[in-house]
C-alpha cells in the first residue's frame, strides 16, 4: 500500500489503528496458534499438545501401567489446571480416544469402564471411568527423568512440561492422525509397528535408501478395525512418496453356507472410522427405498466381535455382485485420505513422504539417546566423586568423627585435611551413622569399578556415530520383537487384496429391481413406461396430435437403444424412463437429439447382435451392437450422412442373404456378405433408384426363405430357387416383387 495515511488520534488518546493490518496480524498470531498449538502432530513423538499434556500428567500422577486405576476426571482435573486451559470436555475426548481399542491402533490409554464402541455410543461421563498407561505410553514417556528433552513453563508459568516426548516409539505413524487447522489439515492412517520398525532398519543401514526399499517392509495402512486394503501398489506408492494421496478400504465378508443351497453373507470387519450402528441405518434405508433389489434383510447380530448378516434375496443371487452393489452405495467401502502434513522438528508444518517421517524420527530417537547418555555420564562422574570422598571417610573414620566433632567448620576443615571436593565433603556430612557400618572398602570399589566400566563405555558411545545407530538399531529390534507379528496386539489387522473389477454395467443393473415394462413411444418423439407386459394398447391417450409409433415388452434392468434420423444412436435406463400416468417425456429433453430429427426405431440392446442400418438413399452398413452403445447424453454418430438425407432404417442382421425393396416398389435379393461391417461411415449402395427412396430391407437365412406378412395378417414365405429371378448383387435396380407382396412396400417384419 503506498500511500499509507496513519489514522487519527481519538479523543481522550485512543489510538486508531489500520483495520486490515490489525485482523493480518491478529489472524495470523491466531493461524500459527491453532497450528503449532492445537491441529498438528509433531513428527516426533506422533502427538498433538493435549495428548502430551495428558500423558504427562498421568505419568505424574503415577498412572504405570503395572499400578491402579486413577478417576479419568482426576486426570482431566490436573491437565486443564496446570498444563491445557481449554474445555474439560474437550481433554476427556481426547483421553477417551487414546483408550478405545477400535480408534487407536496401539492405545496409549488402559481404560476400566465405558469407554464408547464402534457403534459410535459416547463413554460414560469422566466420574465414572479410570484409566492408567499403557506399555506404548510407557515408551513414549521414558527418558523425561534424564534430560532426554527440553522442558517449558506451562501457561501460568508455575508448572514445567515437556516440549516433546522422547518417543521410543514409531507413534506418528502407528497410530496417525488427523486434525483441522487454519488452511491446512492432516491426514495419517495407522499402520503396523513391526513392519515401520522393519522399515527403519533399512534406514539406519542405508540412510539413501529409496521409498521401494522402505514398501517392501510397510505394506499400507493397518487399521485396528481390520478390513480389507484394496488400492493398488502404483496409488500406494505414490502416496507414501509424496506425503499425499488415499487408500481404498473395504469391509471383510465371507459366504456363510446354510445349507440346502441357501446362504448369508457375513460382513467381520468394517472400515476404520464407520460407525456400524450408520452403516447399517444406510443399508436398511437404501432397501426401504428399494436401490438393492438383490438384498432381502440386513441383521445386526455383533457382540465383541462384528457380525452384520445380510440375506439375498434369492439363492441365485451372485455374492460378489451383492456385495459389489453395497460397495458403491454404502460405507462398507470407504476412502481413508493421507495427508502427511506434520511439524518438522516441532516447529515448520510441512507435507513429508514416509522416508522423511522415519528419518525425522530416528533422528530424534539419536538425540534423546545423547542426551540421556550425556546425562547419565554426569550421575556416573558425581557419584565417582562421592564414592572417592567415602573411600578417604572410610580409611580415616576416626579423624573424620573428631573434626565433626570438635571443629566449628567442620566442612572446611575436612576440605583442607583430606584435600577433598566441596561435593565430597558435603556427601560425608549427609552421611547417615547407620551408614559406618556397611561403609566397606570392598563395597565401595565394587561400586566405583562398577560404574567406571559403565563410563567407559558411555564415553565410546558418545564418541562414535556408529555405536549410536547400532544402539538405537538394538532398540528398533526390541520394540519390533515387542510388537511382533506373533503378539496379538502386533499382528496385521488390516488384509491386502485386489478390488475385483466387475464391469460398472453389471452393478448398476445390480442396483435396479427387475420388473416387467411396456415401453411406448409416440410419433412426436415421446416416451414412458407402463408397469407389465401389455397386449392391450387401445385405451391409451396422447397428446392432441399425437398417436402411437412403436411400442415393445422390456425390464427395468434393461439398456434402450434409440435411433435417430440424423444417424445417431442414443442409450437409455429402461430404469429411469418416466412412468406410465401422464404423456411420458420427449426423448429430446433425455438425450442431446436434434430438434428437426425424429426416432428412426427403439430396441431392447442385446449384446452380441448384429445390426444392419440404412440412410433413405438406400447406402448402408452391418455393425455390431455394442459398438453403437453411447454412454454419454450426446449419443453416438454411426451412420454419416450429407443433407438432405436421413437414416430410415434399422433392422437386425441374422442371416446370410438381404431382401431390399425401394419405394419404386422394385425387389432385390442379394448375399449379406456383399455389405461392409463397419463402425462408423457413410455405408456402400445397397440398391439403385431413378427416383423415390428405400422402402424397407430385411435380414434372411437362405435356406430357411424369405417371409413376409400381407395387411391381413397372411404370411408368405418364399425359398431362394422361388427368388432366382430377383437374386442379383448390391447397387442393382431389382424387379416387381412376387404376387401378394404387400402394397404398403413393407415385409411386416417384426421388431428388433
Amino acid at each position: 500500500m503506498g500511500n499509507e495515511t496513519i489514522p487519527p488520534k481519538g479523543p481522550d488518546g485512543v489510538q486508531g489503528i489500520d483495520l486490515r493490518t490489525a485482523l493480518e496480524e491478529r489472524y495470523l498470531a491466531y493461524a500459527l496458534s491453532t497450528i503449532m498449538h492445537r491441529a498438528l502432530p509433531d513428527v516426533r513423538d506422533g502427538l498433538k499438545p493435549v495428548h502430551r499434556r495428558l500423558l504427562y500428567a498421568m505419568r505424574l500422577l503415577k498412572l504405570d501401567p503395572g499400578s491402579g486405576f486413577k478417576k479419568c476426571a482426576r486426570v482431566v482435573g490436573d491437565v486443564i489446571g496446570k498444563y491445557h486451559p481449554h474445555g474439560d470436555q474437550a481433554v476427556y475426548d481426547a483421553l477417551v480416544r487414546l483408550a478405545q481399542d477400535f480408534a487407536q491402533r496401539y492405545p496409549l490409554v488402559d481404560g476400566q469402564g465405558n469407554f464408547g464402541n464402534v457403534d459410535g455410543d459416547n463413554a460414560a461421563a469422566m466420574r465414572y471411568t479410570e484409566a492408567r498407561l499403557t506399555d506404548t505410553a510407557k515408551r513414549l514417556l521414558d527418558g523425561l527423568d534424564e534430560n532426554a528433552v527440553d522442558f517449558r513453563e506451562t501457561y501460568d508459568g508455575e508448572e514445567r512440561e515437556p516440549i516433546v516426548l522422547p518417543g521410543g516409539f514409531p507413534n506418528l505413524l502407528a497410530n496417525g492422525s488427523s486434525g483441522i487447522a487454519v488452511g491446512m489439515a492432516t491426514s495419517i492412517p495407522p499402520h503396523n509397528a513391526h513392519e515401520l520398525c522393519e522399515a527403519c532398519q533399512v534406514l539406519i543401514k542405508n540412510p539413501n535408501a529409496e521409498v521401494d526399499e522402505l514398501l517392501q517392509h510397510i505394506k499400507g495402512p493397518d487399521f485396528p478395525t481390520g478390513g480389507l486394503l484394496v488400492s493398488d501398489t502404483a496409488t500406494i506408492r505414490e502416496a507414501y512418496a509424496t506425503g499425499r494421496g488415499s487408500f481404498r478400504v473395504r469391509a471383510k465378508w465371507e459366504v456363510e453356507d446354510l445349507g440346502r443351497g441357501q446362504w448369508n453373507v457375513v460382513i467381520t470387519e468394517i472400515p476404520y472410522q464407520v460407525q456400524k450402528s450408520r452403516l447399517i441405518e444406510k443399508i436398511a434405508e437404501l432397501l426401504t427405498a428399494r436401490k438393492l433389489p438383490l438384498l432381502d434383510d440386513v441383521r445386526d447380530e455383533s457382540a465383541e466381535d462384528i457380525r452384520v448378516v445380510l440375506v439375498p434375496r434369492s439363492r441365485n443371487v451372485d455374492p460378489a455382485l451383492l456385495m459389489e452393489s453395497l460397495f458403491k452405495l454404502t460405507d462398507l467401502e470407504n476412502r481413508f485420505s493421507l495427508n502427511m502434513n506434520v511439524l518438522s522438528r516441532g516447529k515448520v508444518p510441512m507435507v513429508m513422504g514416509v522416508k522423511q517421517v522415519l528419518r525425522e524420527w530416528l533422528d530424534h530417537r539419536k538425540e534423546v539417546l545423547i542426551r540421556r547418555s550425556e546425562h547419565r555420564l554426569g550421575q556416573i562422574n558425581h557419584r565417582l566423586e562421592v564414592l572417592e570422598g567415602y573411600l578417604i571417610a572410610y580409611l580415616n573414620l576416626d579423624e573424620v568423627i573428631r573434626i565433626i566433632r570438635e571443629e566449628d567448620d567442620a566442612k572446611a576443615e575436612l576440605i583442607r585435611t583430606f584435600s577433598l571436593t566441596d561435593v565430597q565433603a558435603e556427601a560425608i556430612l549427609n552421611m547417615r551413622l547407620r551408614s559406618l557400618r556397611k561403609l566397606e572398602e570392598l563395597e565401595i570399589r565394587k561400586e566405583h569399578e562398577k560404574l567406571t566400566a559403565e563410563k567407559d563405555e558411555l564415553v565410546k558411545l558418545l564418541g562414535s556415530d556408529a555405536r549410536q545407530w547400532t544402539r538405537i538399531s538394538k532398540e528398533i529390534a526390541e520394540i519390533s520383537k515387542a510388537y511382533g507379528p506373533e503378539t496379538d496386539l502386533g499382528k496385521r489387522r488390516t488384509g491386502l487384496a485386489e478390488a475385483p473389477e466387475h464391469d460398472l454395467g453389471d452393478i448398476q443393473q445390480a442396483m435396479i429391481e427387475k420388473e416387467p415394462i411396456t415401453v411406448i413411444i409416440s410419433e412426436k418423439g415421446w416416451i414412458r413406461a407402463l408397469k407389465g407386459h401389455q397386449s392391450d394398447l387401445s385405451t391409451l391417450t396422447f397428446k392432441q396430435g399425437d398417436a402411437l409409433k412403436l411400442s415393445f415388452h422390456a425390464e427395468t434392468t434393461d439398456k434402450l437403444l434409440v435411433f435417430s434420423t440424423g444417424g445417431k444412436f442414443f442409450t437409455l435406463s429402461a430404469a429411469n424412463l418416466p412412468g406410465g400416468r401422464g404423456h411420458g417425456e420427449p426423448i429430446r429433453l433425455m438425450v442431446e437429439m436434434d430438434e428437426a430429427q425424429d426416432v428412426v426405431c427403439a430396441f431392447v440392446h442385446k449384446p452380441g447382435r448384429m445390426l444392419l442400418i440404412a440412410s433413405n438413399e438406400a447406402r448402408g452398413f452391418v455393425v455390431a451392437e455394442e459398438d453403437v452403445v453411447a454412454n454419454t447424453r450426446k449419443g453416438k454418430q454411426v451412420l454419416n450422412l450429407s443433407a438432405p438425407a436421413e437414416a430410415t432404417l434399422c433392422v437386425e442382421a441374422n442371416g446370410d442373404h438381404v431382401a431390399v425393396i425401394g419405394q419404386n416398389r422394385k425387389l432385390l435379393v442379394f448375399p449379406l456378405a456383399q455389405i461392409a461391417q463397419m463402425n462408423r461411415g457413410r455405408g456402400v449402395r445397397l440398391q439403385r433408384y431413378r427416383d423415390g427412396d428405400i422402402a424397407d430391407m430385411r435380414v434372411f437365412k437362405g435356406e430357411e426363405g424369405l417371409t413376409w406378412v400381407d395387411s391381413s395378417g397372411r404370411s408368405f414365405n418364399r425359398s431362394l430357387d422361388d427368388l432366382a429371378d430377383w437374386r442379383g448383387d448390391r447397387g442393382q435396380a431389382g424387379r416387381l416383387p412376387p404376387t401378394g407382396f404387400p402394397r404398403t412396400n413393407k415385409f411386416g417384419t417384426p421388431g428388433l
